[in-house]
């Protein structure tokens, strides 16, 4: 009977506690991002990686068991930026500008460094790292959940919070799939993907409301005699 696969390990072995092993760590996290952009899955190894950020193979496992878990840090690198970019949304100055800024921080995402993006995407769907893709599921949901609140958006048409939660749904994955789409066929120009991103969208979810619609709406909302 063959013995059970033991599970690779995903977790750094230490978080670098002082200055020079921050540097250390983030050198590795580069040249491992600047092979697999230059050479792709066959040419990355720990020992290429090694080599590249000038250090040794011990060094870099004192911080990485393993390749995979390298890259489980690479992709949490590249995920932070995108989750510092979606916290900004809901602080955006209209439902509009916040749409805007949604989209934009998806495509950033993809085409800052598409060929990375690209390979570190087929990495996430081979690791297991649903965790990862709940937090910026949850964030991206939050994000056009507010949106969906503010005076100037559409009216959401059923059954109160439920259909806000199925449009901030279906908006993740229509996000995710035209911008996932287009960086699988190497589309390396943002703004084209914008406009088309931006169109599926305000399609589904509606055009922003017009002032004197928000007016209204607010008049039949206020009692008699309230001041705004």
């Amino acid at each position: 009977m063959p013995s059970p696969r033991r599970k690779t390990s995903l977790k750094p072995r230490k978080k670098p506690s002082q200055s020079r092993a921050a540097e250390t760590v983030a050198a590795i996290l580069e040249a491992a991002a600047r092979i697999l952009e230059r050479g792709g899955l066959p040419a990355y190894n720990t020992n290429a990686v090694a080599e590249r950020a000038g250090v040794s193979v011990g060094s870099l496992y004192q911080y990485f068991p393993n390749k995979d878990a390298l890259t489980a840090a690479l992709i949490d690198r590249e995920t932070a930026t995108l989750l510092a970019d979606l916290a900004a949304v809901p602080g955006q100055a209209s439902y509009a500008d916040g749409v805007v800024a949604l989209v934009r921080a998806a495509i950033a995402h993809q085409l800052h460094r598409p060929a990375l993006a690209r390979l570190l995407d087929f990495e996430e769907r081979r690791l297991p790292l649903r965790d990862r893709d709940l937090q910026v599921d949850r964030a991206a949901q939050t994000c056009v959940l507010a949106l969906l609140q503010r005076p100037d958006a559409p009216v959401v048409v059923g059954d109160g919070a439920t259909a806000a939660e199925i449009l901030a749904l279906d908006t993740i994955a229509i996000v995710r799939s035209l911008v996932d789409a287009a960086g699988e066929r190497g589309e390396t120009e943002a703004a084209p993907l914008q406009r088309r991103v931006l169109h599926a969208l305000f399609g589904y979810l509606g055009p922003p409301r017009a002032a004197d619609t928000i007016a209204k709406t607010r008049k039949r909302k206020d009692p008699p005699g309230s001041a705004r």
